[in-house]
């Protein structure tokens, strides 16, 4: 039986443990499985500080959306150790001035009122259209009020103060596996492409009729996937 290195999965916005469930199941008798608690700071550096405090020595990162910010900051403070880099479904990019605009309404929104979590309106931005009555959509919405409130506005500051990522790409020496759902409307495939345009050592990996969460939408794809990659050489 192959024995893996630690691993450390970052959960994304609104997101925790049950995004990665099905890899943790696949992992936890093969290694050391951790999932980055992104929920007790409002800032990626000390998102990224904590994670690096409780993390082994020596790690495989893996990490989705807005975890992929923590995971370029946990890069930028440590490479020497993250043994391989999986990034999913995320961008090296700020907001656009009207992403910015949406995010800073969203928090004024969310303080004044009461927080609604992941809605049946915003899922089909979240995952493939075919999939918005499946059963990973009930856990999408489950995840979102289990993070709650709180969290959720210090998670929302945290991605608006973020790095430009960009300048970092062509210093990364990890080798570094980028995923990206094809038909992705959060963090496009152009932006997986400039990640891995960027990296010196990425490889791309695109995932048909998936979206941005593809550990829910393929998760055996997705299992099978960090598997081969662990088990390369590269």
């Amino acid at each position: 039986m192959q024995v893996f290195h630690p691993i450390v999965f970052i959960p994304g916005l609104l997101c925790d443990t049950q995004l990665w469930q099905n890899q943790i199941d696949a992992f936890s008798h093969l290694c050391s499985v951790q999932v980055a608690d992104i929920s007790l700071d409002d800032s990626i550096t000390e998102m990224a500080k904590r994670l690096l405090a409780n993390a082994p020595e020596k790690f495989n990162l893996v990490a989705l959306s807005m975890g992929g910010y923590v995971a370029f900051e946990v890069v930028r403070l440590a490479p020497e150790r993250v043994i391989k880099l999986t990034l999913m479904d995320t961008s090296a990019r700020l907001d656009t001035p009207k992403a910015a605009k949406h995010r800073k309404a969203t928090i004024e929104f969310t303080q004044l009122g009461k927080f609604m979590g992941v809605t049946d309106k915003l899922l089909p931005q979240l995952i493939h259209p075919s999939r918005v009555h499946d059963p990973i959509a009930d856990i999408i919405k489950s995840m979102a009020l289990r993070v709650g409130k709180t969290a959720f506005l210090k998670q929302q500051h945290a991605i608006l103060h973020r790095q430009d990522a960009r300048a970092l790409l062509a210093e990364i020496e990890i080798p570094t596996l980028v995923i990206v759902g094809e038909q992705d409307l959060v963090t496009p495939l152009s932006h997986a492409q400039e990640i891995q345009q960027g990296i010196p050592t990425a490889k791309l990996h695109i995932l048909p009729n998936c979206g941005h969460l593809p550990p829910l939408e393929y998760p055996n794809e997705t299992t099978a996937l960090l598997k081969d990659w662990f088990s390369s050489s590269n």
